[in-house]
């Protein structure tokens, strides 16, 4: 498919990532990175991205039906509508990117946070996607973790600003396909597989989130025994 598609890009948009756009004001939003299957920029302190059939879907981004996402110089919003250079990513539907939820019986556990924010190489470094299983699990617990929470808003700016945006989305509940799949079928014969397709996700993201998601589970089953 080509990547040149007009003037406007047709996309669909996680519920809070529209809003964010709605809201943040016109201006130039710098490229923080650019691939063939994915580009990121900063919109007013939060890294929004544009991917494509082959990128892994973060609850952050914007999602094409492209195979290859253009190759970007600039960007910049205007009117609540983000630009890659001189096309448009327009807005035609939203998607869900909410956790199933699940039933425990525990409590808020805990984690050291700051041993793991920043921690690891590349975009989204490893402790940080640990963090991200981690609280995603509570979330879909409905289990509140405000310690947690306020120690990793401290030490979001430690870390490159696509983690710190993951961070905050796993914080409201908002988490990849792949981890919502495997998150609703817990305890059915597709857990396992669906573990695996996690797992695989990313250079070591996949099996980060699982991590921090296993470790969730587990503390929240031993404090509700």
């Amino acid at each position: 498919m080509a990547t040149n598609v007009g003037l406007v890009i047709p996309v669909s948009a996680p519920p809070r990532v529209a809003a964010h756009l709605r809201a943040a004001a016109d201006g130039p939003a710098p490229v923080v990175h650019r691939g063939p299957d994915a580009v990121y920029v900063d919109v007013a302190g939060r890294c929004v991205g544009l991917v494509g059939t082959r990128a892994t879907a973060v609850p952050c981004a914007l999602r094409s039906v492209l195979d290859r996402v253009p190759d970007v110089v600039g960007a910049q919003l205007r009117g609540g509508v983000l630009h890659l250079d001189d096309q448009a990513l327009g807005v035609g539907r939203v998607v869900d990117v909410l956790v199933p939820r699940i039933t425990v019986a525990g409590g808020p556990a805990t984690i050291d946070v700051a041993g793991l924010v920043g921690r690891g190489d590349g975009l989204t470094p490893y402790g940080d996607d640990v963090l991200c299983g981690w609280l995603a699990v509570h979330r879909a617990a409905g289990v509140a973790t405000p310690e947690v929470d306020e120690a990793v808003r401290a030490l979001a700016p430690t870390t490159t600003l696509l983690s710190a945006t993951l961070l905050d989305c796993a914080m409201h509940g908002e988490v990849i396909p792949e981890f919502a799949a495997w998150l609703g079928a817990l305890g059915t014969p597709d857990e396992e597989p669906l573990a695996a397709a996690l797992a695989r996700v990313g250079h070591t993201s996949g099996r980060g989130l699982l991590e921090g998601a296993t470790r969730a589970l587990d503390e929240l089953e031993r404090v509700a025994a």
